[in-house]
């Protein structure tokens, strides 16, 4: 008798443990990414998701506002497409209710130009094009001033904005534009501040083409981020080991040759 109930009780641990295994990897789940190398990347990781049940939609966004207000609608699952300061402003200013759950890569920021070939020879009251967001404006005005080229007030943060700045030798012109629409811009300005993603898209080399480059090692990490409510679901594990692979890590070297790099 004894025997015959502990088998019976093993079959049904093993019944249990198999349905939850089916409930944990066999989701669908749609994924907001932008264009470039985050859509690429996420091509690579949903052969490897899949083994394990997991089976990835990616949804192209063509800015960085939608994804999130998708995500906290649950339009989507989960996100990849942004960095934790970014992330941590539009919590602040919009309520949303997500969470980064995984590191991903790092684009370092360029600033490019088809009028001059140093920083140095943008001349007095040259016009230069940041990103109109608080996070990857204030990144590029982190790095001029980190050239020398402009001062800021103390303790702005990860985000500083034009109206910080305090010495401006050269006069420089500051003109905000969308990201994606940054590449446009470089027709009508001495130099573009430009986001990798965008920067591949218009068949700029984000190793050898910017006059200056952000510092890879900064704290602009991407991540995935997904609602609060699903951070402990078992798809959200499934999701960030898949990412998280030898497999991934090549892929993203071999493809983008230094401009995007592996950070977990």
């Amino acid at each position: 008798m004894e025997t015959k109930m502990s088998f019976c009780s093993t079959l049904i641990l093993a019944t249990v443990l198999a349905v939850w295994s089916a409930a944990a990897s066999g989701e669908t789940i749609k994924i907001g990414v932008t264009p470039g190398p985050h859509a690429q990347i996420f091509e690579a990781v949903k052969p490897i998701a899949a083994k394990q049940g997991l089976d990835i939609q990616l949804i192209e966004f063509s800015d960085y506002v939608v994804p999130n207000a998708a995500l906290d609608a649950g339009e989507i699952q989960a996100n990849s497409f942004q960095n934790q300061p970014y992330l941590d402003n539009q919590k602040a200013d919009r309520g949303y209710k997500i969470e980064a759950v995984g590191l991903t890569v790092n684009f370092p920021i360029g600033v490019y130009s088809k009028k001059h070939k140093a920083f140095a020879d943008i001349p007095e009251g040259g016009k230069v094009s940041i990103p109109n967001d608080p996070t990857n404006g204030g990144r590029v005005l982190l790095l001029l001033r980190d050239q020398g080229a402009i001062k800021l007030k103390d303790g702005t943060g990860f985000k500083p904005t034009v109206l910080d700045i305090t010495e401006n030798p050269k006069k420089l012109k500051f003109i905000e534009v969308d990201a994606a629409q940054a590449p446009r811009a470089l027709d009508d300005v001495d130099a573009a501040a430009i986001n990798t993603n965008y920067a591949t898209q218009a068949g700029l080399d984000p190793v050898r083409d910017p006059i200056l480059r952000e510092d890879p090692k900064g704290p602009y990490v991407n991540l995935i981020a997904v609602r609060t409510v699903d951070k402990d679901k078992p798809w959200v594990k499934i999701l960030v080991d898949s990412y998280h692979t030898a497999e991934v890590k090549e892929f993203i070297l071999t493809k983008f040759k230094g401009a995007v790099l592996p950070s977990w």
